[in-house]
């Protein structure tokens, strides 16, 4: 069988890893369809990366902010025109279904665009000085040299989250593609190779993360370290990335909920549970994994919910009819298995679902049954603890109160969902919810680019991407200007 093999971008070359090692690129639908071998990188790659990066900084940060952002309206148009082709390669490298791997092309577009403007916008403050004849003012600066580590879940909305506001700001990047998909980012870069990004700006490093990304987190010529992905890994990340004082960005996990009042209208409440907890099979970590239901509408949900989960039709993702693709690998299959093991020695009820998919077709890849799980209750590690598949947990409650309590007793806080029609109670979840993201009749997955997204507790540590993603690939420099043409001394020559 053959397939193309795939190097890093170092400089504006494409070159193997230095070891000559590669890493196989599986369908996890068909392990028999291999979409590529890539680089087995270590830490001699990473670090030629890296002194490419800095060599293109001394030019590119030079480079006006509109005229950068040109580069990323031309990449939008060129992602716009290979939507499809890229959508298909990410679905066979990934696995979720067609229509989610378009939906992530076009979230790259949206950056892209939504990106773009902030050319002209990378606003500063001018304030009145204490002193006569000086003026002051705050302007950003870029950072230099930044890391990104992205997941392999949305392997180019997430690149393109971190790449378009990094190169925006005048930053020049090397970036570290999640193992399991790499193509999708190798796609993203080229097209805006392809709409005139200058060698160098963009470095593409692939391999494992101990071998790799660890040695970008602790390069000292590396400014600044984005991440997306466990809460496990971004502790070491945090902790890494301190010994030599780097801000880090990091995204992290979550155990979402989605709370369902008896006031709620019951078939759009069953609509969002089921594409929140099953999109992306319920691979994403805004995905609804726990529903909270109050007692007067329970029984008839989860009969409802249950139902609709057994009709799920699950396989290969580039099948149009197809609603639930595979999980990426053997390990989130295992890990899956393992939670499900766990919530029914603690006491839950399976509903349906809860076993690997292994006969005919299935056999060739990594499937997991959509699984609900009933009479779980708020300390059962089902309910704390992040899954990463298709197994969502039913919790059932009597008051509004409690099911605040519920939701924010676990130590993540990323996304949730409220339904209902009262009005002073959506307000009321707004404020109390302890999460990044709260949507009120709408599922707990969908936010959109030009929003701050994030979390708190062990989701992050507190920087967003989307709107927020500026504020962290830039830094702020204070200037002053004093033309009295004589020594002024703040604090001193202004005191009465």
């Amino acid at each position: 069988m053959t397939f193309p093999t795939y190097h890093n971008l170092i400089g504006g070359e494409w070159l193997p890893a230095r070891s000559g090692k590669t890493i196989l690129n599986l369908n996890p639908a068909d392990h028999s369809d291999i979409v590529g071998a890539f680089p087995s990188s270590h830490a001699e790659d990473v670090n030629l990366a890296v002194a490419a990066a800095k060599k293109a900084y001394a030019t590119w940060r030079l480079v006006p902010a509109p005229k950068r952002a040109e580069v990323l309206v031309r990449a939008g148009l060129i992602l716009q025109q290979r939507k499809e082709q890229y959508a298909r390669d990410m679905t066979r490298e990934m696995g979720k279904v067609l229509a989610e791997t378009r939906g992530d092309v076009q979230e790259a577009i949206d950056e892209a665009f939504y990106v773009a403007g902030e050319g002209r916008r990378l606003f500063g403050q001018t304030t009145p000085s204490e002193l006569q004849n000086k003026f002051a003012m705050s302007v950003r600066m870029p950072v230099g040299v930044v890391g990104l580590i992205t997941p392999w879940n949305f392997p180019m909305a997430i690149p393109s989250w971190k790449l378009f506001p990094a190169l925006v700001s005048g930053n020049t990047c090397v970036i570290k593609p999640a193992t399991d998909t790499p193509l999708s980012t190798y796609n993203l870069v080229q097209a805006l190779i392809d709409a005139g990004l200058p060698p160098g700006v963009v470095n593409i490093v692939s391999g494992s993360g101990g071998a790799t990304g660890t040695p970008l987190i602790e390069h000292p010529d590396v400014r600044a370290i984005s991440f997306t992905g466990s809460s496990e890994v971004g502790s070491f990340v945090g902790q890494r990335a301190a010994a030599t004082f780097k801000p880090v960005s990091l995204e992290m996990g979550g155990k979402n909920a989605q709370i369902v009042l008896n006031d709620a209208n019951l078939e759009l409440a069953l609509d969002g549970a089921l594409w929140g907890s099953f999109g992306t099979t319920g691979q994403r970590c805004t995905a609804t994994s726990r529903i909270l239901l109050q007692k007067g509408i329970a029984a008839d949900f989860t009969a409802k919910f249950v139902a609709r989960a057994k009709a799920l039709k699950v396989g290969n993702g580039l099948d149009e009819s197809v609603e639930v693709g595979p999980q990426v690998n053997a390990g989130q299959i295992e890990t899956s298995k393992k939670y499900v093991e766990i919530a029914l020695a603690e006491g839950a009820k399976l509903l349906a679902g809860g076993h690997p998919l292994t006969d005919g077709d299935y056999s060739k890849g990594t499937f997991f049954e959509p699984t609900v799980l009933g009479g779980v209750t708020p300390t059962m590690r089902i309910a704390r603890e992040e899954v990463f598949g298709p197994v969502v947990s039913l919790i059932e409650f009597d008051t509004f109160e409690q099911a605040i309590e519920i939701a924010n007793s676990i130590d993540y806080g990323l996304s949730t969902a409220l339904y209902t029609r009262d009005v002073n109670r959506a307000f009321a979840a707004i404020r109390d919810l302890e999460a990044g993201i709260t949507y009120i009749n709408a599922p707990t997955i969908g936010a959109e680019v030009h929003l701050p997204f994030g979390g708190v507790k062990q989701t992050g540590n507190g920087h967003r991407e989307g709107l927020g993603a500026i504020d962290f690939f830039t830094t702020w420099k204070a200037v002053y200007v004093d033309y009295s043409d004589k020594l002024q001394r703040a604090q001193i020559d202004n005191a009465e």
